[in-house]
């Protein structure tokens, strides 16, 4: 018996991949400087933890309901309501295991096979793949990079053109991974009106909301009256409130989409982890002073790689204003080296125990001159990491090191 042909042709996260490299090289007492992965080092808050464990003395370990218990939901509503300006109810969120979850039952819900999804790229990988898996095709849109001033912007005009009558769906992550872009007011304004005109949905998703930095403002799509005739809005609490093996995701939808969803959700997950959720309430509720820590925390982790980056030779990066990436430009170093982003990576990780993902890990090819390097790890790993790298690329500029 053969397995669906499309499984063939999906594709994984390369975080993982890379990870599971690292972790190989460490076994082997290699010293390796992890800038891979997407996850915050930060523990998790202590009274999200004291609540789960409070949920669990409870014994409230069984079912709930699929779109999640009525109080946290409630919570989720009042959260939005206060941040955003908006006025979204319990019946128009979702509770999911995770973010991903989010994405799969958000994409489902609207794409059927040969409709077209357009995603600016690079991009997280999950968009592309999940709607090549339901039989149905990305359009991808290639950012602009503007250099290490202004770094990257939407690509509007090509966006709008961009539009099919098979156009069911346009993707936006803001803020941005991989880049760390920040789209401005005016960028989302822009594409809720295409939107409107062209009579197509956004899927919003917005997981790294609270990591704006630079006192840059940030614009959500939930702040728009006439959100629920154009987005589906997916967050989650992974990087917020450093729950990222907690897994638990939601979705905002018009009220009519809800029980579409929970029927899907039914079939596939039947509903959250129940302890988790009374968890998340906690979250909602008391991490204000956690989460600014948190960000004042990654912001000076950002200004350091930054710093040290702009230092390297051949290298041109931009301070990311949101989510804890920066996505420097090394095309001047490949083309003198000779070698492409991938060969670069694997002898970085190799030779000199640096963690670092190739552009090309996040398609479509927009990313086959830049690096991610995630900043949500320790001022020591950042210095002593970007020294490694720095040292690499002198060596290979200089002709000291050869990549074959």
């Amino acid at each position: 018996m053969k397995t669906k042909a499309v499984l063939d042709q999906l594709g994984g996260e390369a975080a993982f991949t890379y990870l599971a490299r690292a972790k190989e090289l460490a076994s082997r007492g290699v010293k390796i400087f992890n800038f891979g992965i997407g996850q915050p080092d930060i523990p998790t808050f202590n009274h999200i933890i004291d609540a789960a464990k409070e949920a669990l003395d409870s014994r409230f370990t069984g079912y709930t309901e699929t779109v999640g218990i009525y109080e946290l939901r409630e919570a989720l509503s009042t959260h939005l309501n206060s941040r955003y300006g908006c006025d979204v109810k319990p019946s128009e969120i979702v509770v999911t295991p995770g973010a991903k979850c989010a994405l799969f039952l958000s994409i489902a819900a609207y794409l059927r096979e040969g409709d077209e999804i357009i995603v600016p790229e690079p991009s997280f990988p999950a968009y592309p793949e999940i709607a090549k898996f339901l039989g149905a095709k990305p359009v991808y849109v290639p950012l602009k990079w503007l250099g290490r001033e202004c770094g990257f912007k939407l690509d509007i005009d090509a966006i709008e053109r961009s539009i099919s009558s098979k156009t069911k769906m346009i993707v936006i992550n803001n803020p941005h991974n991989p880049t760390g872009a920040l789209f401005s007011s005016s960028e989302v304004e822009q594409i809720i009106e295409i939107a409107r005109k062209k009579n197509v949905m956004i899927l919003s998703d917005e997981i790294y909301d609270h990591f704006v930095y630079d006192d840059a403002g940030f614009k959500s799509f939930l702040s728009f009256p006439d959100w629920r005739d154009y987005i589906v809005y997916v967050n989650g609490f992974s990087k917020t409130y450093s729950m990222t093996g907690w897994r638990l995701g939601y979705i905002v939808a018009r009220r009519e989409v809800i029980p579409k969803l929970s029927v899907l959700a039914v079939n596939v997950y039947s509903c959250a982890t129940s302890f988790v959720q009374k968890a998340a309430i906690s979250a909602l509720q008391k991490s204000e002073n956690d989460i600014k820590k948190m960000i004042e925390i990654f912001k000076k982790r950002r200004d350091l790689m930054c710093s040290k980056l702009s230092n390297i030779n051949g290298l041109e990066v931009w301070a990311s204003k949101g989510a804890f990436y920066v996505f420097p430009n090394i095309s001047r170093i490949l083309k003198e080296c000779r070698v492409d982003v991938e060969k670069f990576v694997n002898h970085l990780l190799m030779n000199y125990g640096v963690v670092v993902l190739p552009g090309t890990a996040f398609p479509d090819k927009f990313g086959k001159d830049f690096l991610r390097l995630s900043f949500a790890t320790d001022l020591t790993t950042i210095d002593e990491g970007i020294n490694k790298m720095g040292e690499c690329v002198n060596n290979l500029m200089s002709g000291k090191d050869i990549i074959s």
